[in-house]
């Protein structure tokens, strides 16, 4: 089996294994879960980790020039080695966010609006439960999901009140990954926006260009109407 088989065949199980884990990640983290159920959400988080383990080996395994596949994905790398630092943990999102981008392809425009709002609900509520964990417990302003997600949407639009904001390094990192995000996502639907208003200035000049044919066309046989006419005469 090749490396691109292989990626075609564990997208979408992994991109699953992403939403059991957020799914997961999110009811301990807000549920605050003690005993059985603490232990039934470790499981699945852990889990889901030992599966992207695997593809990420089995990648390296695989590719053709493994030192060059190794250096090109670092960021495969991260979300394998930083299961410890617990809200880096979301790291595993990203497969998510690929398959979706994969899927959402530049053949239509409506289908990359649709990833973007996608890509954006997803972010503000990572964000929310990340900062969540990283803050709570400590001497800081974000203490609920509430104001995870009050902080979150008004991180990533840019707003920035600053009636909520991260104290921790965990949660300062959080917010780093919150602003590039939200400077990428306003940058995809500029990009967006920019390239339906170039189309329809395109289609705009062909209709132009059409009628005037048309009319050089209407005008031209008239000309020569006049000519037969006068050669006629």
């Amino acid at each position: 089996m090749d490396q691109q088989r292989w990626q075609k065949l564990v997208d979408w199980p992994l991109a699953i294994a992403a939403m059991a884990f957020l799914i997961a990640y999110s009811w301990q983290v807000i549920g605050e879960l003690t005993g059985t159920t603490a232990a039934v959400a470790e499981t699945v988080i852990w889990g889901t980790w030992a599966l992207f383990v695997v593809d990420y080996f089995v990648n390296l395994w695989l590719a053709e020039q493994r030192w060059r596949w190794f250096y090109t994905h670092l960021l495969d790398l991260a979300i394998v080695v930083l299961p410890m630092l617990r809200p880096l943990r979301l790291l595993r999102l990203v497969t998510l966010l690929a398959v979706l981008q994969r899927t959402a392809g530049a053949a239509f425009r409506g289908r990359v609006i649709l990833y973007v709002i996608g890509a954006s609900l997803l972010l503000v509520w990572v964000a929310a439960v990340a900062v969540l964990d990283a803050e709570r417990g400590h001497d800081a302003s974000i203490q609920t999901i509430g104001d995870g997600l009050w902080w979150a949407f008004v991180t990533i639009t840019t707003v920035g009140y600053g009636d909520y904001f991260p104290v921790t390094p965990t949660g300062k990192l959080v917010a780093v990954g919150v602003m590039i995000g939200g400077i990428a996502l306003i940058g995809v639907v500029t990009a967006t926006l920019a390239s339906w208003i170039v189309e329809k200035v395109g289609e705009s000049n062909q209709k132009e260009e059409a009628a005037s044919k048309v009319e050089m066309e209407k005008l031209t046989s008239e000309i020569r109407a006049i000519r037969e006419e006068l050669t006629r005469g």
